[in-house]
């Protein structure tokens, strides 16, 4: 049997407290954040991040076809008809907004897409068939890459103007 290794342990005058431990980490999260914050450029007029415009053009594409796909739908298993008029709204405000490079809109749909990946990760577990999981997948792998790249983008977004002189 190997002989056990002792700890070593501070002096009480070397020990920390939590709250500076807590400190110390905020601290260089912050530093973290600062140097990735130095790095983003803010937007130009009128520019638009790749990522927000592929988002438009997704939440446009989904408030076009809901009018044949409504129509196709017969007797009881067609959706209500505030559902469908809330739904269609929605993805029309959130793609003017991403066109417009506007925040909440961005936000909003990162939500919608987050909620879409995760509840869709959920049923590829349950898939019954080989249809099922690449359906799944084919709107999880996609999704979860745009949710990912709109990230930054957000953050672009967000930031104010800066001055001249940090330029």
């Amino acid at each position: 049997m190997a002989p056990r290794k002792k700890k070593k342990r501070r002096a009480p005058a070397q020990r920390r407290s939590g709250a500076a431990i807590a400190e110390e980490r905020r601290a260089k999260t912050e530093a973290k954040n600062a140097a990735v914050r130095a790095q983003l450029e803010p937007l130009a007029p009128g520019e638009r991040p790749t990522p927000v415009t592929i988002g438009a053009i997704v939440a446009t594409v989904l408030a076009a076809i809901q009018i044949p796909l409504y129509l196709l739908w017969q007797g009881d298993e067609r959706p209500a008809v505030p559902g469908f008029l809330i739904f269609m709204g929605l993805m029309i405000a959130m793609a003017w907004g991403m066109w417009h490079a506007r925040y909440w809109a961005v936000l909003g749909f990162q939500a919608l897409l987050g909620l879409a990946v995760v509840i869709l990760a959920l049923l590829l577990a349950i898939a019954s068939n080989i249809w099922a999981a690449l359906v799944c997948l084919a709107i999880v792998i996609p999704g979860a890459t745009l949710f990912w790249f709109m990230v930054k983008a957000m953050a672009r977004i967000q930031m104010p103007d800066r001055p001249e002189s940090l330029r």
